[in-house]
């Protein structure tokens, strides 16, 4: 593993500290039922908005951005940009007291548009610092370093809860996810080196002045990508194969969605987990799931990311219905640890999957696209599940409902042509 590689592995390392902290465990429930209040499943209701909401914008930005990104080589410079303006809003999380429901509201979308728009560029490194035989490994590698980063990051957020000190852990986050991105931007591929589409804009620069060229570069940049992204969605919709892959990643993508943003808080509300129990469970997950992530990477390439992703599928279909009749702690541990097995082998496996698609020099454009399939998919799910658990006073039913996602998704993928082993 080069050090381009290992750097980018790094930074999921870094941002697993948010996902683990905020997006699942700790913070969804303090924000639910600390600062909402969840006892008629307000809590619910307003965790599903906050997340759909700012899924919404990402997803609406992400081929906007992708194309900016491509044809301004700037895909480097916009990590940055997202990177730090996620680590600021989960720095301001210190500041929310019970009742700040609108204050905290804006602060969840602030943290999630820079953590999941940061995502777009993140993707988009990997066809470039791997060859195409290597895509389905360095995927998975990347999300088993970062199961490694959850586990570290929650065995903080456990030591400072235990102290008191709850609010503290929003900060740990935020020094967590900085300290292990510097890599990345030291050693991942600098924005000039990268492949772009088309030259810069010479002609239009050389009539401007320094300031006027850097920002009509960016605004040429800005029209030009989005005009590209535009006529890149319709032509990838014109092709059978492409449009049910997306289709089929929209859907069942909303249901590993619906499962990482609500798990903790079905955990702490149906089933009494007090916040120490829930670190103890999302860490026995990030363990199966680092395990399960390695233990299929080599598959991915080798059997087919197509394969692996309809295994996974088939999986968490039953995983969902199960989840439906458990009644004690110890049954829903069980099923978080198999759980775990296809969290990241899912994920991993079609982001190889989607690799096969895409064109040199287009990276970020097409991973533009995948990201705003990928965050459109974590709009419907949330609502659905606040709405449900509102409605019947429950979030029984509220579970079983993500399971038709994975069902309607594995269907769907059956009928998609490619997918197969990227080794020979």
């Amino acid at each position: 593993m080069n050090k381009k590689i290992f750097s980018w592995c790094l930074f999921d390392f870094a941002n697993s500290s948010y996902s683990a902290v905020i997006a699942a465990t700790i913070f969804p429930v303090y924000y639910a039922n600390f600062i909402v209040g969840n006892e008629s499943g307000a809590g619910d209701v307003w965790w599903g908005r906050a997340i759909a909401t700012s899924m919404a914008i990402v997803a609406i930005s992400s081929p906007f951005l992708g194309g900016i990104a491509d044809y301004a080589k700037a895909r480097k410079k916009m990590l940055l940009f997202f990177t730090l303006l996620c680590v600021a809003a989960v720095s301001s999380f210190s500041f929310l007291q019970k009742g700040m429901v609108m204050e905290g509201f804006a602060l969840i979308v602030l943290a999630n548009i820079g953590m999941e728009s940061g995502i777009i560029f993140y993707n988009s490194f990997l066809p470039v610092i791997s060859e195409p035989t290597h895509h389905g490994r360095v995927s998975a590698w990347g999300f088993g370093i970062g199961y490694a980063g959850s586990i570290c990051s929650l065995i903080f957020a456990l030591l400072l809860i235990k102290a008191g000190m709850i609010g503290a852990a929003w900060l740990m986050v935020a020094i967590f996810f900085v300290i292990f991105s510097v890599p990345a931007f030291l050693f991942l591929p600098r924005d000039r080196n990268m492949k772009s589409p088309h030259p810069p804009f010479a002609p239009v620069l050389a009539k401007r002045g320094r300031g006027g060229m850097r920002m009509s570069g960016f605004m040429s940049s800005a029209i030009q990508g989005f005009r590209e992204t535009v006529q890149h969605i319709k032509k990838m919709w014109s092709q059978k194969d492409q449009r049910r892959f997306l289709l089929a990643y929209l859907i069942y993508e909303d249901g590993v969605n619906t499962v990482i943003i609500f798990s903790s808080i079905f955990a702490a509300t149906t089933l009494g987990f007090k916040p120490e129990e829930l670190i103890y469970m999302y860490l026995i997950v990030q363990i199966t799931a680092l395990i399960g992530v390695f233990g299929m990477a080599r598959s991915i390439d080798y059997r087919g990311p197509k394969r692996v992703v309809s295994l996974s599928l088939a999986l968490w279909i039953v995983i969902t219905v199960a989840t439906y009749f458990i009644n004690g702690k110890i049954q829903f541990m069980i099923i978080a640890s198999v759980a775990g097995l296809g969290l990241g082998t899912i994920q991993a496996a079609t982001r190889a999957f989607y690799t096969q698609f895409i064109p040199p020099g287009k990276e970020s454009e097409y991973f533009g696209v995948y990201n705003l399939v990928g965050k459109s998919s974590a709009i419907m799910g949330p609502i659905l599940f606040g709405t449900l658990s509102s409605t019947f006073g429950s979030q029984r039913p509220a579970v079983l409902s993500v399971s038709l996602f994975f069902i309607i998704g594995y269907l769907i993928l059956r009928n998609v042509q490619g997918g197969k082993p990227n080794v020979t």
